[in-house]
């Protein structure tokens, strides 16, 4: 068994064993046993009771948080060349679409999300071998795919987050940074939560929201009881 350090022994000691915290408790919680030395990312993990082997179970969806991600992300946007000044209007950190192909083709992913207009699919359709396994690659479900491409941009920049249900049945998600103060932390991911709570589909069995996780980037886990959830 691999020696842990005094820090993070320390910070395991501060969170009770077998208590189930309230989502506010959580959140102030979390920035108190918070190892990193930067400003990290406080991430929700939720465990579902759902197959996502079942087409109508592989949730996935977006939702914006109000109080933003903290962290300003790089959109890259596939457009004809009449809509490349709407996007960059936006806020777009690559507009484009040939050379930006070739680009990502040749493995440049520097980017955090891709929007599409539907027109341009079939020629970036290619591009999913690359985009696909990194979670990338446009999706109507999560409004990436549309001709809209300025207001989709000003969402992302704006707090929209995209997830998705892995294999095993969880979502991991940001919901904010560890600066954050905690009533903001609790507000994203209460909006994050409640949305998953309403996308809960009609086919699932047992228990929906099996176990919910708080913790930043290298912190231990904060157990969180489902019925705090507003």
């Amino acid at each position: 068994m691999a020696k842990i350090s005094k820090r993070k022994a320390a910070a395991i000691e501060k969170i009770e064993d077998g208590k189930l915290y309230t989502l506010d408790e959580a959140m102030a919680l979390v920035k108190d046993v918070n190892l990193a030395r930067f400003d990290a990312s406080v991430d929700v993990h939720v465990r579902l009771g759902v197959d996502p082997r079942k087409a109508d179970q592989a949730l996935r969806g977006t939702v914006t948080l109000p109080n933003g991600t903290g962290k300003s992300k790089k959109v890259l946007v596939f457009c004809t060349s009449d809509k490349e000044e709407e996007a960059k209007a936006a806020g777009a950190d690559y507009v484009g679409l040939d050379e930006l192909i070739q680009k990502v083709t040749g493995g440049w992913t520097d980017f955090d999300v891709v929007v599409a207009m539907p027109s341009v699919m079939a020629k970036i359709g290619r591009l999913g071998r690359i985009l696909g396994p990194r979670g990338l690659m446009p999706n109507p479900k999560t409004g990436t795919v549309t001709p809209n491409v300025g207001a989709a941009v000003s969402e992302v920049k704006g707090g929209k987050i995209s997830f998705r249900v892995d294999k095993t049945g969880i979502i991991h998600s940001s919901v904010g940074r560890v600066s954050f103060e905690p009533k903001k932390l609790t507000e994203n991911a209460n909006e994050l939560l409640s949305t998953l709570v309403k996308m809960k589909p009609s086919t699932a069995k047992g228990i929906y929201m099996k176990s919910i996780t708080v913790a930043t980037t290298m912190s231990p886990g904060i157990p969180v009881d489902a019925k705090s959830i507003k």
